[in-house]
Parts: structure tokens; C-alpha cells; sequence
């Protein structure tokens, strides 16, 4: 019963965090009154943020030894993924250019 209530509070802790960090990206662009780089940046440090918040209260990763294989594997992932998007955004931008 103990770790049930334990976990239903990461839960709660990881959600209202989520929301706190999805209307604090949504705000930023919404006010205008701030310039467009600080606007990004928010967005942006607030999306890696969210994706810290997500792995470790949704996915339970940190830095345990027993969870180490679970990082390395999403940390593998997110390598292939940039290396794909990177690659394809090249062969597209080095088309574009020779099509020019």
C-alpha cells in the first residue's frame, strides 16, 4: 500500500509539472510582448524540461544502476533518431542547392 501511494504521488508531482511547463511554452508565445529569441529559448528549455520531467517520473529512468540499461537504450534511440533527421535534412538542403 505504501509504494501504491508513493507512486500515484510521482504521478501527481509528474503531471503537475507537465502542465506547469506546457503553459509556462504556451504563455510565452501568447504574451508578445517578449522578443522572439527569448520566446524560443523559453520554449525550447522548457521542452528539454519536459522531456526530463517524462522520463523520469512516466518512464521511472534515473540514474540507478539498475535503470542504467533503460538510459543507455533511450540515449541510443535519440542518436539514431538525430542522425536520421540530420542526414535527411542534408540530402534536402544539398539538393535544394544543386537544383538552384
Amino acid at each position: 500500500m505504501n509504494e501504491e501511494r508513493y507512486e500515484r504521488f510521482h504521478y501527481i508531482i509528474g503531471a503537475t509539472a507537465s502542465a506547469i511547463l506546457t503553459v509556462l511554452a504556451f504563455g510565452a508565445m501568447i504574451i508578445g510582448e517578449w522578443d522572439r529569441t527569448l520566446a524560443l529559448w523559453v520554449i525550447g528549455v522548457s521542452a528539454v524540461v519536459q522531456i526530463v520531467v517524462q522520463l523520469r517520473f512516466f518512464l521511472h529512468i534515473d540514474f540507478s544502476r539498475q535503470k542504467r540499461e533503460d538510459l543507455l537504450l533511450i540515449l541510443f534511440s535519440l542518436l539514431m533518431l538525430t542522425m536520421l533527421a540530420g542526414g535527411t535534412i542534408w540530402i534536402l538542403g544539398d539538393l535544394s542547392k544543386r537544383m538552384m
